[in-house]
């Protein structure tokens, strides 16, 4: 009988911890299979345009192009992009959330990401970083505001 008594509370005691341990938030981004472009934005007052994707090589004008920010639950997030013989040759993340260490250790590991992931996808079809959701929705959202402008 003893020993069925401590085995509840050894059980007990491990899914107590278990459930008491707490994850890192402030971590290293990892990018997730989901892509941002099938997600709904925070909120439809973000001031975002259609995240409809865009074919590669849909991008016919050449130039830079700036999209509209993205106003995000932790600041705007704006990008540049810039298309030459049809495809996006560069994009830059020119303005996001900054406020607080956080955020820049945040978007410091996500916004090279989400460059890289424009410049492979050739589109706004690109994922979402986990631990930056909100700045990935804005980027998105501001990638295809640059992208439609270039369409034009």
């Amino acid at each position: 009988m003893r020993r069925i008594a401590l085995a509840i509370a050894a059980t007990v005691s491990i899914v107590v911890l278990l459930f008491s341990y707490h994850t890192s938030t402030g971590g290293d981004a990892v990018v997730t299979s989901s892509p941002v472009a099938r997600q709904r934005p925070a909120s439809p007052s973000a001031g975002a345009t259609s995240a409809a994707p865009a074919s590669p090589g849909a991008a016919a004008g050449a130039g830079t192009f700036t999209g509209t920010a993205a106003d995000t639950r932790y600041g705007p997030v704006q990008v540049r992009i810039v298309v030459s013989g049809g495809r996006i040759t560069d994009a830059q993340a020119v303005q996001v959330p900054d406020e607080s260490g956080r955020d820049v250790r945040i978007n410091s590991a996500a916004v090279p990401t989400l460059v890289q992931e424009t410049l492979q996808a050739q589109s706004a079809q690109i994922d979402t970083v986990s631990g930056a959701t909100y700045t990935s929705e804005g980027y998105t959202q501001s990638l295809q505001s640059a992208l439609d402008q270039a369409h034009h």
